[in-house]
């Protein structure tokens, strides 16, 4: 049995403060960053979601009637949802194939194989920066090297930010570019797939695409459903290229106008915060029944070693 001296309780008590105290000291760098610059803006835009607010006076209650007018009157919106979801559902599963692909070519034994992966890495870096959506622009311009190309190739050349459809081609073109991120996620994927299954398959006669289609393909299926969901939701929230390249108005007749440059030009250029915060609201919405649904399916074509199957 152990005795406590007398005052030894009061000493443990004070030990024990010291270091809780140290404790909160560390983390609250962090509590305050998130309730600062997290937390509370979340619970004022969804306040400012239901009120008239233009930054220059005070917040005037309206209900609901920012969601009415953007799902009935702003044809704008609605436009822009549409274009939202092509860049998503045909940008974000390029950059998964190309991604894949390269990091399928990637995953061999070669000196230069690390300068390859950094190179290849390199457009996720950058791909994001003001600098390389200028880049972007002029060489899809006129003059740029893409039409000086197919000139060269007796092809006519394509006003490429003069039709809405190759406009949003070039930002699908853009996004494709930069799949570093996933490429490098997909390589650590297939260095985890053991050698001995491609053996055992070429033993039993499989061929390449075979042994793609039941052996890589499954064992990398949760990190494609990772890449996935996380490019996904980074597609909704691409900004920067679309108002680079649009010059920050979504043209050539709103072919470009994504939806967070749509939201911005509301927040900051018309002065509509209150509408601004209720779109920020909708598309957190979308994302999170985009990422639900993801999910939901993801049991029908997801392979785990853990749980011996789908």
């Amino acid at each position: 049995m152990f005795t406590i001296l007398p005052g030894g309780a009061g000493a443990l008590r004070k030990q024990s403060l010291r270091a809780n105290l140290t404790g909160y000291a560390f983390i609250s760098p962090f509590v305050i960053g998130f309730l600062a610059f997290t937390l509370i803006p979340i619970v004022i835009s969804l306040y400012l979601s239901f009120t008239n607010y233009n930054l220059f006076n005070d917040p005037q209650w309206i209900g609901t009637f920012n969601f009415k007018k953007m799902f009935t009157q702003d044809q704008k919106y609605w436009n822009s949802v549409r274009v939202t979801f092509i860049y998503v559902f045909a940008g974000v599963p390029l950059r998964l194939m190309f991604a894949l692909f390269v990091a399928m070519l990637l995953n061999t034994k070669s000196r230069m194989v690390g300068v390859y992966r950094t190179v290849y890495y390199l457009p996720s870096i950058i791909g994001g920066s003001v600098a390389v959506s200028i880049m972007w622009r002029n060489i899809f311009n006129e003059q740029g090297i893409v039409n000086s190309l197919l000139i060269f190739l007796g092809i006519p050349p394509v006003a490429w930010y003069g039709d809405p459809n190759a406009a949003l081609g070039t930002l699908i073109a853009l996004s494709v570019w930069q799949f570093g991120s996933s490429m490098l996620i997909f390589l650590a994927g297939l260095k985890n797939i053991s050698p001995e299954m491609y053996e055992a398959a070429s033993i039993d006669g499989a061929t390449a695409p075979r042994k793609f289609m039941k052996i890589t393909l499954p064992l990398l299926s949760p990190i494609i459903l990772f890449n996935l969901i996380m490019q996904t939701i980074s597609a909704f929230m691409t900004f920067v290229p679309a108002y680079i390249i649009s010059k920050g108005e979504g043209t050539p007749m709103d072919g470009t106008l994504l939806y967070s440059l749509y939201l911005f030009r509301q927040a900051f250029m018309f002065n509509n915060m209150g509408y601004a915060a209720a779109m920020a609201w909708v598309m957190l919405i979308m994302i999170g029944i985009m990422t639900a649904i993801l999910f939901k399916t993801s049991k029908f074509w997801v392979f785990y070693e853990s749980k011996g199957g789908r």
